[in-house]
């Protein structure tokens, strides 16, 4: 209007537009009542304190869309759908496969995905330390063999050839 101000309330006008939606065959979401200093999160389906959600700047309520358990669910599925092209079943699949224990130690629970870092195939499910291990070594078998050798306590040292030319034991 020429005063600036709608024609109708602000409940008014969203009730018309809801309305409006429904006889286009748009899907509408119901209101939920929540008490003051909680919100509805219409993905797990419950009624949480604002301490549970994440702020956000440009919502009207000042809050995010889903609750930090939602969000870190969500954000879990997308990063191996991305990551690795898999599924959490897919996952939970690879580690039943593998007792859920890791393939290098055999003793810690796996919870990380390993891959190849040229071809991108996932290779197993490992520990957090043994994940950690090869990325130290960069994925490469001459290094994690020299370094189960050392360990073993098979102790070598390389010896000169020539100018910047080694020979390693065998």
């Amino acid at each position: 209007m020429r005063d600036g101000l709608q024609a109708y309330c602000r409940g008014c006008a969203a009730a018309y537009h809801q309305e409006r939606q429904l006889a286009r065959g748009k899907n509408v979401r119901p209101k939920v009542a929540a008490p003051a200093g909680r919100k509805f999160c219409r993905t797990c389906g419950e009624i949480k304190p604002h301490s549970e959600w994440d702020r956000n700047r440009s919502a009207s309520d000042g809050l995010a869309t889903l609750c930090k358990p939602c969000k870190a669910v969500k954000g879990r599925a997308g990063h191996l759908k991305r990551q690795y092209g898999m599924t959490e079943a897919d996952l939970d699949e690879l580690v039943a496969a593998q007792v859920g224990v890791c393939c290098i130690c055999l003793a810690a629970p796996a919870v990380h995905v390993d891959h190849c870092h040229d071809t991108g195939r996932v290779r197993g499910v490992l520990c957090f330390s043994c994940n950690a291990a090869l990325g130290q070594f960069k994925d490469r078998p001459d290094s994690i063999r020299r370094a189960a050798a050392y360990v073993e306590g098979n102790a070598w040292k390389p010896t000169l050839v020539a100018p910047g030319v080694y020979q390693l034991p065998s």
